[in-house]
């Protein structure tokens, strides 16, 4: 398991918006940390209600003493963005040292970065370390509207004509098909963006018989097909009954309630923290990259950190035994 947190106190050093709805936020961390690579993340402690809740964020480039992030605005958030919105220039926060899941190669192979959304924030950082290097990539992002795309302008400065942009507005859509198969046999896709983009990708990678390992991709656990919503879960053999607050995830409320769970990655990609589903009387919502859409279909598992139940109440088993 890789997340070993090292927890660290933060001053807030900078917060401006960079998109209609995206505020960038700078940190000052008073503490030490080894340079990181472009992909890489931090976790923040948000308080929300009398609680405090672990968001994960993607770290953008910074000067060598700090760390920033991209926070979008979210009218059904589960509170973490409401915090960081809230958060001001003097205000204390708590960090870890920046980790990466979602390092890139570094081979001389032509890249294609695809973002979606807020998945721009990982894809900013390594068109400028791709540049830096002189490697050949083509830049594809995607948003609902050009004004809510942040880095759209640095992105256009830099990159030129192996940039382009799809606003959903204007009527236009990625077409990740023709995207895969205009690339040379040896290239590499990097793609960040939300659960529906991830999976035509994958599906569309995995048709044209590119190599698996050529594929890299990254997810942001709050993008679901249904808004969050409070259910209940009872945990077979445990004589457990577990409320799931909309601000909480299933994991976090598990780990309130005293049950056990083995967990690593809390973003939906190692599949540690998978429950099983005996019952539900709502749809689960996956918002995980880790079941095929053939598993999803099947309904009887989910990752607890991430995926949820779209209401009402349910019957799992944690299938961790102490």
């Amino acid at each position: 398991m890789r997340s070993r947190h090292e927890w660290m106190r933060s001053e807030v050093s900078e917060a401006r918006l960079v998109a209609e709805d995206t505020r960038l936020i700078e940190f000052t961390a008073l503490g030490r940390w080894q340079r990181f690579e472009p992909g890489s993340h931090i976790y923040v402690r948000a308080r929300i209600g009398d609680g405090v809740a672990t968001r994960t964020y993607t770290c953008l480039p910074a000067p060598p003493d700090r760390i920033r992030i991209a926070v979008k605005r979210h009218a059904n958030s589960r509170g973490g963005s409401r915090f960081m919105w809230g958060l001001a220039v003097g205000d204390a926060a708590e960090i870890t040292v920046p980790e990466n899941r979602f390092e890139l190669s570094w081979r001389n192979a032509p890249y294609l970065l695809v973002a979606g959304g807020i998945g721009v924030t990982p894809i900013y950082g390594m068109t400028l370390a791709l540049l830096a290097r002189g490697v050949p990539l083509r830049v594809v992002y995607g948003g609902r509207r050009r004004r809510t795309m942040a880095f759209a302008d640095e992105l256009e400065a830099c990159l030129g004509n192996r940039l382009e942009l799809f606003a959903a507005d204007e009527g236009r859509r990625i077409d990740l098909v023709a995207e895969i198969a205009a690339l040379p046999d040896e290239a590499e896709l990097y793609i960040c963006g939300p659960i529906g983009m991830l999976e035509a990708a994958k599906s569309a990678w995995s048709a044209a018989r590119r190599p698996v390992g050529r594929l890299r991709y990254e997810v942001f656990g709050d993008s679901g097909e249904f808004v969050e919503a409070p259910f209940q879960v009872e945990v077979a053999r445990r004589n457990v009954l577990v409320d799931v607050r909309p601000d909480q995830t299933l994991l976090e409320a598990l780990a309130e309630a005293g049950v056990e769970m083995i967990s690593d990655c809390r973003r939906g990609e190692c599949g540690l923290c998978a429950v099983e589903v005996l019952g539900a009387d709502s749809p689960i919502d996956h918002r995980d990259v880790f079941f095929s859409a053939v598993q999803k279909q099947e309904g009887n598992r989910m990752c607890a950190c991430v995926s949820r139940f779209a209401g009402g109440r349910a019957v799992i088993d944690v299938g961790y035994r102490p």
